[in-house]
Protein backbone atom coordinates (compact mmCIF):
# COMPACT_ATOMS: atom_id res chain seq x y z
CA UNK A 1 0.00 0.00 0.00
CA UNK A 2 1.52 3.31 -1.10
CA UNK A 3 1.76 6.46 1.04
CA UNK A 4 -1.08 8.25 -0.76
CA UNK A 5 -3.47 5.35 -0.17
CA UNK A 6 -2.47 5.14 3.50
CA UNK A 7 -3.06 8.88 3.93
CA UNK A 8 -6.52 8.71 2.36
CA UNK A 9 -7.45 5.69 4.48
CA UNK A 10 -6.36 7.39 7.71
CA UNK A 11 -8.24 10.58 6.78
CA UNK A 12 -11.42 8.60 6.15
CA UNK A 13 -10.98 6.71 9.43
CA UNK A 14 -10.53 9.96 11.36
CA UNK A 15 -13.75 11.50 10.09
CA UNK A 16 -15.67 8.29 10.59
CA UNK A 17 -14.51 8.18 14.21
CA UNK A 18 -15.33 11.88 14.59
CA UNK A 19 -18.89 11.42 13.33
CA UNK A 20 -19.39 8.26 15.35
CA UNK A 21 -17.99 9.72 18.59
CA UNK A 22 -19.86 13.00 18.49
CA UNK A 23 -22.98 11.20 17.26
CA UNK A 24 -22.89 8.97 20.35
CA UNK A 25 -22.43 12.06 22.54
CA UNK A 26 -25.54 13.70 21.01
CA UNK A 27 -27.55 10.49 21.49
CA UNK A 28 -26.50 10.33 25.16
CA UNK A 29 -27.65 13.93 25.73
CA UNK A 30 -30.97 13.27 24.00
CA UNK A 31 -31.56 10.12 26.06
CA UNK A 32 -30.77 12.08 29.22
CA UNK A 33 -33.26 14.82 28.36
CA UNK A 34 -35.98 12.35 27.40
CA UNK A 35 -36.33 11.41 31.07
CA UNK A 36 -37.58 14.84 32.17
CA UNK A 37 -37.97 17.25 29.22
CA UNK A 38 -41.43 17.60 27.60
CA UNK A 39 -41.66 16.15 24.10
CA UNK A 40 -42.56 19.51 22.53
CA UNK A 41 -39.16 20.88 23.54
CA UNK A 42 -37.03 17.95 22.30
CA UNK A 43 -36.70 19.02 18.66
CA UNK A 44 -35.11 22.34 19.66
CA UNK A 45 -32.93 20.61 22.25
CA UNK A 46 -31.68 18.17 19.60
CA UNK A 47 -30.91 21.11 17.29
CA UNK A 48 -28.84 22.74 20.07
CA UNK A 49 -26.97 19.48 20.71
CA UNK A 50 -26.19 18.99 17.00
CA UNK A 51 -24.88 22.54 16.65
CA UNK A 52 -22.76 22.15 19.76
CA UNK A 53 -21.42 18.80 18.49
CA UNK A 54 -20.46 20.47 15.20
CA UNK A 55 -18.52 23.09 17.17
CA UNK A 56 -16.86 20.31 19.17
CA UNK A 57 -15.85 18.55 15.95
CA UNK A 58 -14.30 21.77 14.65
CA UNK A 59 -12.35 22.34 17.87
CA UNK A 60 -11.09 18.75 18.06
CA UNK A 61 -10.07 18.89 14.40
CA UNK A 62 -7.91 21.86 15.41
CA UNK A 63 -6.47 19.82 18.27
CA UNK A 64 -5.62 17.10 15.77
CA UNK A 65 -3.52 19.57 13.78
CA UNK A 66 -1.69 20.54 17.00
CA UNK A 67 -1.09 16.92 18.00
CA UNK A 68 0.25 16.00 14.58
CA UNK A 69 2.66 18.94 14.80
CA UNK A 70 4.11 17.71 18.13
CA UNK A 71 3.88 13.97 17.33
CA UNK A 72 7.63 13.60 16.88
CA UNK A 73 8.50 15.67 19.98
CA UNK A 74 9.45 14.29 23.40
CA UNK A 75 6.67 12.92 25.62
CA UNK A 76 6.75 15.88 28.03
CA UNK A 77 6.11 18.37 25.23
CA UNK A 78 3.24 16.24 23.92
CA UNK A 79 1.62 16.19 27.37
CA UNK A 80 1.98 19.98 27.66
CA UNK A 81 0.46 20.35 24.18
CA UNK A 82 -2.52 18.17 25.15
CA UNK A 83 -3.26 20.00 28.41
CA UNK A 84 -2.70 23.49 27.00
CA UNK A 85 -4.56 22.71 23.78
CA UNK A 86 -7.58 21.31 25.63
CA UNK A 87 -7.70 24.30 27.99
CA UNK A 88 -7.59 26.82 25.12
CA UNK A 89 -10.22 24.87 23.17
CA UNK A 90 -12.50 24.65 26.24
CA UNK A 91 -12.22 28.41 26.77
CA UNK A 92 -13.15 28.97 23.13
CA UNK A 93 -16.04 26.52 23.47
CA UNK A 94 -17.53 28.28 26.52
CA UNK A 95 -18.73 31.54 24.89
CA UNK A 96 -20.03 29.54 21.93
CA UNK A 97 -22.12 27.39 24.28
CA UNK A 98 -23.50 30.50 25.97
CA UNK A 99 -24.26 32.04 22.58
CA UNK A 100 -26.30 29.15 21.23
CA UNK A 101 -28.17 28.54 24.50
CA UNK A 102 -28.98 32.20 25.23
CA UNK A 103 -29.97 33.05 21.67
CA UNK A 104 -33.54 32.87 20.46
CA UNK A 105 -32.59 29.49 19.01
CA UNK A 106 -31.96 27.99 22.42
CA UNK A 107 -33.88 30.34 24.75
CA UNK A 108 -37.23 29.56 23.14
CA UNK A 109 -37.20 26.38 25.19
CA UNK A 110 -38.65 26.99 28.67
CA UNK A 111 -37.05 24.46 30.99
CA UNK A 112 -37.75 26.17 34.30
CA UNK A 113 -38.36 23.64 37.01
CA UNK A 114 -36.81 20.72 35.18
CA UNK A 115 -33.69 20.52 37.35
CA UNK A 116 -30.13 20.02 35.98
CA UNK A 117 -30.89 20.32 32.30
CA UNK A 118 -29.63 23.74 31.27
CA UNK A 119 -27.16 23.24 28.46
CA UNK A 120 -24.81 25.87 29.85
CA UNK A 121 -24.33 23.62 32.88
CA UNK A 122 -22.23 21.46 30.59
CA UNK A 123 -19.54 24.16 30.37
CA UNK A 124 -17.48 22.97 33.39
CA UNK A 125 -16.98 19.56 31.83
CA UNK A 126 -15.88 20.86 28.40
CA UNK A 127 -12.26 20.43 29.44
CA UNK A 128 -12.95 16.84 30.51
CA UNK A 129 -14.66 16.04 27.19
CA UNK A 130 -11.70 17.40 25.24
CA UNK A 131 -9.22 15.51 27.41
CA UNK A 132 -11.16 12.28 26.90
CA UNK A 133 -11.20 12.93 23.14
CA UNK A 134 -7.43 13.54 23.22
CA UNK A 135 -6.77 10.31 25.11
CA UNK A 136 -8.87 8.37 22.60
CA UNK A 137 -7.08 10.11 19.73
CA UNK A 138 -3.65 9.08 21.00
CA UNK A 139 -4.83 5.54 21.79
CA UNK A 140 -6.13 5.11 18.24
CA UNK A 141 -3.02 6.76 16.83
CA UNK A 142 -0.72 4.41 18.73
CA UNK A 143 -2.88 1.43 17.76
CA UNK A 144 -2.60 2.42 14.08
CA UNK A 145 1.15 2.81 14.49
CA UNK A 146 1.33 -0.64 16.10
CA UNK A 147 -0.71 -2.15 13.25
CA UNK A 148 1.51 -0.43 10.69
CA UNK A 149 4.66 -1.82 12.30
CA UNK A 150 3.02 -5.24 12.50
CA UNK A 151 2.17 -5.10 8.79
CA UNK A 152 5.76 -4.09 8.00
CA UNK A 153 7.03 -6.99 10.08
CA UNK A 154 4.68 -9.42 8.33
CA UNK A 155 5.73 -8.09 4.93
CA UNK A 156 9.39 -8.48 5.90
CA UNK A 157 8.74 -12.05 7.03
CA UNK A 158 6.85 -12.78 3.81
CA UNK A 159 9.71 -11.40 1.72
CA UNK A 160 12.24 -13.42 3.71
CA UNK A 161 10.05 -16.51 3.32
CA UNK A 162 9.79 -15.91 -0.44
CA UNK A 163 13.54 -15.34 -0.74
CA UNK A 164 14.22 -18.56 1.18
CA UNK A 165 11.91 -20.53 -1.10
CA UNK A 166 13.47 -19.07 -4.21
CA UNK A 167 16.98 -19.85 -2.95
CA UNK A 168 16.04 -23.44 -2.15
CA UNK A 169 14.23 -23.91 -5.43
CA UNK A 170 17.10 -22.55 -7.52
CA UNK A 171 19.68 -24.60 -5.65
CA UNK A 172 21.04 -27.17 -8.10
CA UNK A 173 23.10 -30.06 -6.85
CA UNK A 174 26.59 -29.40 -8.19
CA UNK A 175 27.06 -33.18 -8.51
CA UNK A 176 24.32 -33.26 -11.13
CA UNK A 177 25.91 -30.54 -13.25
CA UNK A 178 29.39 -31.96 -12.76
CA UNK A 179 28.33 -35.49 -13.74
CA UNK A 180 26.34 -34.26 -16.73
CA UNK A 181 29.15 -32.08 -18.06
CA UNK A 182 31.65 -34.88 -17.40
CA UNK A 183 29.47 -37.31 -19.34
CA UNK A 184 29.21 -34.85 -22.24
CA UNK A 185 33.01 -34.43 -22.20
CA UNK A 186 33.47 -38.20 -22.29
CA UNK A 187 31.08 -38.57 -25.21
CA UNK A 188 32.99 -35.90 -27.12
CA UNK A 189 36.33 -37.62 -26.43
CA UNK A 190 35.04 -40.93 -27.81
CA UNK A 191 33.57 -39.00 -30.74
CA UNK A 192 29.97 -39.87 -29.89
CA UNK A 193 28.94 -36.44 -31.08
CA UNK A 194 25.30 -37.31 -31.69
CA UNK A 195 24.86 -38.49 -28.11
CA UNK A 196 26.81 -35.51 -26.75
CA UNK A 197 24.68 -33.11 -28.77
CA UNK A 198 21.49 -34.82 -27.58
CA UNK A 199 22.67 -34.57 -23.97
CA UNK A 200 23.50 -30.86 -24.32
CA UNK A 201 20.06 -30.24 -25.82
CA UNK A 202 18.31 -32.08 -22.98
CA UNK A 203 20.40 -30.28 -20.37
CA UNK A 204 19.46 -26.96 -21.98
CA UNK A 205 15.75 -27.85 -21.90
CA UNK A 206 15.93 -28.92 -18.27
CA UNK A 207 17.77 -25.79 -17.14
CA UNK A 208 15.41 -23.57 -19.14
CA UNK A 209 12.41 -25.23 -17.50
CA UNK A 210 13.88 -24.84 -14.01
CA UNK A 211 14.52 -21.12 -14.57
CA UNK A 212 11.28 -20.27 -16.35
CA UNK A 213 8.97 -21.65 -13.67
CA UNK A 214 8.37 -19.54 -10.57
CA UNK A 215 9.82 -21.34 -7.54
CA UNK A 216 6.76 -20.34 -5.51
CA UNK A 217 4.36 -22.03 -7.92
CA UNK A 218 2.56 -25.29 -7.37
CA UNK A 219 2.02 -27.44 -10.44
CA UNK A 220 -0.04 -30.51 -11.31
CA UNK A 221 1.69 -33.77 -10.43
CA UNK A 222 1.32 -34.87 -14.05
CA UNK A 223 3.11 -31.69 -15.16
CA UNK A 224 5.80 -32.27 -12.53
CA UNK A 225 6.45 -35.72 -13.99
CA UNK A 226 6.88 -34.14 -17.43
CA UNK A 227 9.62 -31.89 -16.05
CA UNK A 228 11.18 -34.89 -14.30
CA UNK A 229 11.39 -36.68 -17.65
CA UNK A 230 13.63 -33.87 -18.92
CA UNK A 231 16.06 -34.73 -16.14
CA UNK A 232 15.71 -38.50 -16.67
CA UNK A 233 16.43 -38.11 -20.39
CA UNK A 234 19.84 -36.72 -19.39
CA UNK A 235 20.57 -39.50 -16.92
CA UNK A 236 19.48 -42.20 -19.39
CA UNK A 237 22.26 -41.07 -21.73
CA UNK A 238 24.72 -41.69 -18.88
CA UNK A 239 23.34 -44.98 -17.56
CA UNK A 240 21.50 -46.33 -20.62
CA UNK A 241 19.97 -49.72 -19.74
CA UNK A 242 21.31 -49.60 -16.17
CA UNK A 243 18.60 -47.10 -15.21
CA UNK A 244 15.04 -48.40 -14.92
CA UNK A 245 12.09 -46.17 -14.08
CA UNK A 246 8.61 -47.34 -13.09
CA UNK A 247 5.79 -44.85 -12.45
CA UNK A 248 2.51 -45.69 -10.74
CA UNK A 249 0.13 -42.76 -10.28
CA UNK A 250 -3.43 -43.15 -9.06
CA UNK A 251 -5.72 -41.38 -11.56
CA UNK A 252 -7.03 -38.98 -8.91
CA UNK A 253 -3.50 -37.73 -8.16
CA UNK A 254 -2.58 -36.56 -11.66
CA UNK A 255 -4.19 -33.12 -11.05
CA UNK A 256 -3.00 -32.82 -7.45
CA UNK A 257 -0.84 -29.77 -6.79
CA UNK A 258 2.78 -30.15 -5.68
CA UNK A 259 5.69 -27.68 -5.34
CA UNK A 260 7.48 -27.37 -8.68
CA UNK A 261 10.69 -29.42 -9.05
CA UNK A 262 9.95 -31.48 -5.93
CA UNK A 263 10.57 -34.89 -7.53
CA UNK A 264 13.90 -34.22 -9.23
CA UNK A 265 16.01 -34.03 -6.02
CA UNK A 266 14.40 -37.26 -4.75
CA UNK A 267 15.14 -39.14 -7.96
CA UNK A 268 18.64 -37.64 -8.16
CA UNK A 269 19.22 -38.86 -4.60
CA UNK A 270 18.36 -42.42 -5.64
CA UNK A 271 20.48 -42.25 -8.79
CA UNK A 272 23.50 -40.96 -6.90
CA UNK A 273 23.34 -43.40 -3.96
CA UNK A 274 21.79 -46.46 -5.61
CA UNK A 275 22.08 -46.66 -9.40
CA UNK A 276 25.55 -45.10 -9.76
CA UNK A 277 27.04 -47.41 -7.11
CA UNK A 278 25.91 -50.64 -8.74
CA UNK A 279 27.49 -52.12 -11.85
CA UNK A 280 24.16 -53.67 -12.77
CA UNK A 281 22.32 -50.43 -12.15
CA UNK A 282 18.84 -50.64 -10.68
CA UNK A 283 15.27 -49.46 -10.73
CA UNK A 284 13.57 -46.40 -9.30
CA UNK A 285 9.86 -46.54 -8.45
CA UNK A 286 7.73 -43.40 -8.33
CA UNK A 287 4.22 -43.75 -6.96
CA UNK A 288 1.47 -41.41 -5.75
CA UNK A 289 -1.87 -41.98 -4.08
CA UNK A 290 -4.41 -40.16 -2.01
CA UNK A 291 -3.98 -41.34 1.56
CA UNK A 292 -5.75 -40.73 4.88
CA UNK A 293 -6.54 -37.28 6.28
CA UNK A 294 -6.96 -35.92 2.74
CA UNK A 295 -3.25 -36.01 2.01
CA UNK A 296 -1.24 -36.73 -1.12
CA UNK A 297 1.38 -39.42 -0.56
CA UNK A 298 4.32 -39.53 -2.99
CA UNK A 299 6.95 -42.26 -2.71
CA UNK A 300 10.30 -42.50 -4.49
CA UNK A 301 12.02 -45.85 -3.89
CA UNK A 302 15.06 -47.68 -5.24
CA UNK A 303 16.64 -51.12 -4.93
CA UNK A 304 20.10 -49.90 -3.97
CA UNK A 305 22.06 -50.54 -0.75
CA UNK A 306 20.69 -47.49 1.08
CA UNK A 307 19.30 -47.51 4.63
CA UNK A 308 18.03 -44.85 7.03
CA UNK A 309 21.58 -44.58 8.42
CA UNK A 310 23.16 -44.43 4.95
CA UNK A 311 24.50 -41.07 3.63
CA UNK A 312 21.59 -41.13 1.17
CA UNK A 313 19.34 -40.01 4.05
CA UNK A 314 21.33 -36.87 4.80
CA UNK A 315 22.22 -35.73 1.29
CA UNK A 316 21.84 -32.24 -0.10
CA UNK A 317 18.75 -33.25 -2.07
CA UNK A 318 16.80 -34.46 0.94
CA UNK A 319 17.86 -31.51 3.07
CA UNK A 320 16.63 -29.20 0.32
CA UNK A 321 13.29 -31.06 0.22
CA UNK A 322 12.92 -30.85 4.01
CA UNK A 323 13.55 -27.12 4.04
CA UNK A 324 11.21 -26.39 1.12
CA UNK A 325 8.36 -28.44 2.56
CA UNK A 326 8.77 -26.73 5.92
CA UNK A 327 8.67 -23.28 4.29
CA UNK A 328 5.60 -24.12 2.19
CA UNK A 329 3.48 -26.33 4.47
CA UNK A 330 4.86 -25.83 7.97
CA UNK A 331 3.70 -28.67 10.22
CA UNK A 332 1.09 -29.81 7.67
CA UNK A 333 3.55 -32.14 5.94
CA UNK A 334 5.45 -35.34 6.72
CA UNK A 335 8.72 -36.66 5.27
CA UNK A 336 9.39 -40.33 6.03
CA UNK A 337 12.68 -42.13 5.27
CA UNK A 338 12.57 -45.94 5.40
CA UNK A 339 14.21 -49.11 4.11
CA UNK A 340 12.55 -50.96 1.27
CA UNK A 341 12.17 -54.71 1.36
CA UNK A 342 14.00 -56.82 0.36
CA UNK A 343 16.57 -54.09 -0.21
CA UNK A 344 16.75 -50.44 -1.04
CA UNK A 345 15.68 -47.10 0.31
CA UNK A 346 12.53 -45.04 -0.05
CA UNK A 347 11.32 -41.54 0.72
CA UNK A 348 7.63 -40.79 1.27
CA UNK A 349 6.32 -37.23 1.16
CA UNK A 350 2.87 -36.51 2.59
CA UNK A 351 1.37 -33.07 1.88
CA UNK A 352 -2.19 -31.65 1.86
CA UNK A 353 -4.20 -32.84 -1.14
CA UNK A 354 -5.00 -29.81 -3.32
CA UNK A 355 -6.27 -29.30 -6.85
CA UNK A 356 -6.87 -26.23 -9.00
Amino acid sequence: MNIRTQTIRREVQFWLFQLLGWGIWVVMLVLRDLTFVPAEYMLERISVFLLDAAIGMALTSGLRILYRAVWEQMVFLRIVAVVLGCWIASQAWRPLKVLITDSDFGASVDLTGYGWVSFTSMVPISMSILLIWSVLYFCIKYYQLFQHEKEKSLRSEALAHEAQLRMLRYQLNPHFLFNTLNAISTLILVKSTDQANAMVTRLSKFLRYSLEHDPLDKVDLDHELSSLNLYLDIEKVRFEERLGIEVDLASETERALVPSMILQPLVENSIKHAIARSEEGGTIWISARRCENNQLCITVADDGPGSVSHPTSIGVGLKNIRDRLQEIYGDAHTLVLSEREPKGFQVTVMIPYETR
